[in-house]
């Protein structure tokens, strides 16, 4: 039976097309039969879903493989890249890693939205970064009200609040001042945009509790929910979204069992010069951590 792999590309982004069609030609010569997005239908057969773009790229293949057993293999032409696992120049490497079936696949936890508007039937949504609730107007504040397992936290006015995974993490609740979260870590995030309080430090929180945001009926602004910066929902006034742990996770390949430390290091090209770490047996100096990229710009993927 001849092996397919659907190939996901980021069509607005010239790099990415030439970078496609050097996926699909290695793919062809390594006898997989490559899939275009517009042809797939349910992942039929698909043994895997190749990736070429940035983290919101890849964020639309999660959407596509929601509910299936298909890891995701996301190669890097965006910024950070935080979900990719290789580079734009090792685009032959990696067909020739998954002809080869020479990869892991890991499990990423997600989060389940509840939506509950006043005189409406609850609408649901889920994320794998994050699901954010923002004002939607830009002159004003929204005014909300936090809530952890169940009982109010505190009520501000703000721009907005990040609820966010581990793995999501280091994208927008990162920018806003958030913890970096090992992606191994089952926890959430809580992290409130700009908010005009005393009290409004990023919180984490285990894999039980279920996290509330409540827009009250008195804010001068509506608000937007937005999941994984992709799929949107009005918030009127009066409105409540609860996030908990998700029920479906997302499956990411992996070609390396490189730390989530070597990562960190090379996505944000931290400076690491002078380390000598811990002197190994027979007194040889541990390996300098290889950069998986130049240093990149953290102003998102397109």
């Amino acid at each position: 039976m001849t092996r397919s792999v659907l190939v996901v590309t980021h069509h607005g982004r010239a790099e990415a097309v030439r970078a496609s069609a050097l996926a699909v030609r290695a793919l062809r010569e390594a006898g997989i039969r490559p899939v275009r997005e517009d042809e797939h239908h349910e992942l039929d057969g698909c043994e895997m879903v190749l990736v070429l773009g940035g983290d919101g790229t890849i964020l639309r293949a999660a959407e596509l493989t929601r509910g299936t057993d298909v890891p995701v293999l996301g190669i890097n032409l965006g910024h950070v890249g935080f979900l990719a696992e290789s580079e734009r120049e090792q685009v032959e490497e990696v067909v020739r890693r998954v002809a080869e079936r020479d990869y892991e696949v890991e499990e990423r936890g997600t989060v389940d939205v509840r939506i509950i508007r006043p005189g409406m039937e609850p609408e649901s949504d889920w994320a794998l970064n994050e699901a954010t609730v923002e004002k939607s107007t830009r002159s004003r504040m929204v005014e909300v009200v936090l809530e952890v397992d169940g009982r109010p936290l505190s009520s501000f006015g703000c721009d907005g609040v990040v609820m966010a995974t581990s793995t999501g993490s280091t994208a927008h609740a990162f920018s806003a001042g958030g913890p970096v979260v090992w992606p191994d870590v089952d926890a959430m995030l809580m992290v409130p945009l700009s908010a005009h309080a005393l009290f409004a430090r990023p919180l984490v929180v285990g894999p039980g509790s279920v996290l509330a945001v409540e827009v009250l009926a008195r804010s001068s602004s509506d608000a937007v929910l937005t999941c994984d910066g992709r799929r949107k929902h009005d918030i009127p006034a009066g409105s409540r979204v609860e996030v908990r742990r998700g029920s479906v996770p997302v499956r990411l390949a992996r070609l390396s069992r490189a730390p989530f430390t070597d990562r960190l290091v090379s996505r944000f090209d931290l400076p690491v010069s002078g380390w000598r770490g811990r002197v190994l047996e027979g007194g040889h100096e541990p390996e300098p951590i290889a950069p998986l990229t130049s240093a990149p710009a953290l102003d998102g993927e397109a």
